[in-house]
């Protein structure tokens, strides 16, 4: 059996750092040494996380304060914009170490495109050539060897989960793909917005990043890969009033795929044996609460009313297979443990 591996997680602070934390943990194989968060440097995690106060984990210290020359791996949680310098130094100290950034700084195989999307050039274009994006399902051998593993978003990893078997197989089609999204307001991060307020948010169903969000190109990213065609998709996200979840519902055109039957056969026929993407049987609708707290996918497909569409519908936890269960699960591919441990926890109910 191996040796834990020595993590440092940037950002414990947010939301995705508690629900690694939660998870990670427990895993056998790992074990964390550092736990960063600028703002709350010098408190312990139970000052922060109170349901982590007996988990038996460091003091927050500031990232500056960090020396990464004994560190296995890091766990990035920090906004987009902040990984890319921080990563580039700390890769300079440790040449060894393996990243595996939950953040969207090094999700683009293009660094120009992060440029167009986020605004500003990205600081370290060299390191995209030592990174594997993080799709684990559709992803293991680039992430085994990697330097540097690019977590997807949640909405693009809902949406890809759902949609990519069936344009690699050719089962749809890629033109008039339009994906219907929606967030539980931890998405939206632990900061405070006058947005995800109890008193605006609750009971208000509201679309947000109306026809700019910026997980619409990393999701064109990956269909366009797999399609061997530049793609464009509509996509609309949703904030909904409850802590966690998410749920894409994808209108399709079909392509070889006659009807929904096919669709969830190319699905299943996919997915053999993958021990955390479910195809639901014919007629059952997947739902956030049948995913919830847990590292599964419930997928489904039905047939449109529109002769020659379909309807995709995904469902996963954005904060366990939407960030931290998909790291922890990238971090056992990396580092060659059984890719389940301490993410194989079924969903919670109710």
């Amino acid at each position: 059996m191996q040796s834990p591996k020595r993590a440092a997680l940037l950002g414990a602070s947010g939301y995705t750092g508690a629900d690694l934390l939660r998870l990670g943990v427990r895993h056998p194989g790992l074990e964390f040494v550092v736990l960063t968060a600028n703002t709350h440097a010098g408190k312990p995690m139970s000052a922060v996380f109170p349901h982590l106060a007996h988990a038996g984990l460091p003091d927050l210290v500031a990232n500056e304060d960090v020396d990464f020359a004994d560190i296995d791996v890091v766990f990035c949680g920090l906004p987009h914009g902040t990984s890319q310098a921080l990563v580039s130094s700390i890769i300079a100290q440790n040449a060894n170490i393996r990243i595996i950034d939950m953040g969207a700084d090094f999700r683009f195989r293009n660094p120009a495109d992060y440029a167009t999307v986020y605004g500003a050039e990205h600081v370290a274009p060299d390191l995209q050539k030592v990174t594997a994006y993080g799709l684990t399902e559709h992803n293991r051998d680039a992430i085994r060897a990697a330097s540097i593993i690019a977590c997807p978003g949640c909405y693009p990893t809902a949406a890809l989960l759902s949609l990519l078997p069936l344009v690699k197989s050719g089962a749809i089609r890629t033109e008039d793909l339009i994906i219907d999204a929606k967030s539980g307001v931890s998405g939206a991060g632990r900061g405070l917005k006058q947005n995800t307020l109890m008193a605006e948010a609750g009971e208000s169903l509201t679309p947000y990043g109306v026809g700019t969000h910026r997980h619409a190109p990393e999701i064109e990213q990956e269909i366009g890969l797999a399609a061997g065609a530049k793609v464009a998709v509509n996509f609309t996200p949703h904030l909904i009033p409850m802590s966690r979840g998410e749920l894409v519902t994808a209108h399709v055109k079909l392509g070889t795929a006659k009807n929904a039957d096919d669709l969830r056969d190319a699905l299943r026929e996919a997915y053999a044996g993958e021990p955390f993407i479910h195809i639901a049987d014919k007629g059952v609708i997947p739902s956030t609460g049948h995913v919830r707290g847990s590292n599964h996918v419930v997928i489904n497909a039905f047939d449109d009313r529109i002769p020659g569409r379909a309807i995709i519908i995904g469902t996963l936890d954005n904060l366990v297979k939407g960030s931290a269960g998909q790291a922890l699960q990238n971090f056992n591919v990396a580092f060659g443990f059984d890719e389940a441990t301490a993410i194989e926890a079924l969903p919670l109910f109710p």
